[in-house]
């Protein structure tokens, strides 16, 4: 047992260099709902999209609700950044894949990132969902289907 968690404290450690203030996307994060202006999140998602087209990184948006989570992610596909895999999970229903363009893509987040509240409070449920969604950038190997 201690084997185990010396190889997770290990590998957390490695996870915390891999993503050290040095790496210029380490800091593309945000949570929705945000205080930040429709300008804000527009520059915002441009050095996403740039930091998407020059370093091996995919962004993700995750919402979490009484049916659980539901992820977006974005990965380019080509070396230009104009085409994007864009994959969708929501635990009910599985994974979904197409390819996307990056005008669709900076639409999606520009959409999803100046919303007022969570995408999960926007459903009718008996339980109220008080997390928020949330938005980063990460290594494209993390963003594997899980």
């Amino acid at each position: 047992m201690s084997s185990e968690h010396e190889r997770q404290q290990s590998r957390l450690r490695s996870e915390q260099i891999e993503q050290s203030s040095d790496a210029p996307w380490a800091d593309l994060e945000l949570t929705v709902p945000n205080e930040r202006s429709q300008l804000s999140i527009v520059s915002f998602v441009e050095c996403v999209l740039v930091e998407l087209t020059h370093e091996e990184v995919g962004a993700e948006y995750v919402s979490t609700n009484v049916w659980g989570a539901k992820r977006t992610q974005f990965i380019p596909i080509d070396d230009n950044g104009e085409m994007f895999r864009k994959r969708h999970y929501d635990e009910r229903l599985g994974w979904h894949e197409s390819t996307v363009s990056r005008r669709a893509v900076r639409e999606d987040l520009i959409s999803r990132l100046t919303r007022s509240s969570s995408q999960a409070t926007d459903r009718s449920h008996d339980v109220p969902v008080n997390n928020p969604d949330t938005f980063s950038v990460k290594p494209a190997r993390k963003l594997q289907m899980r």
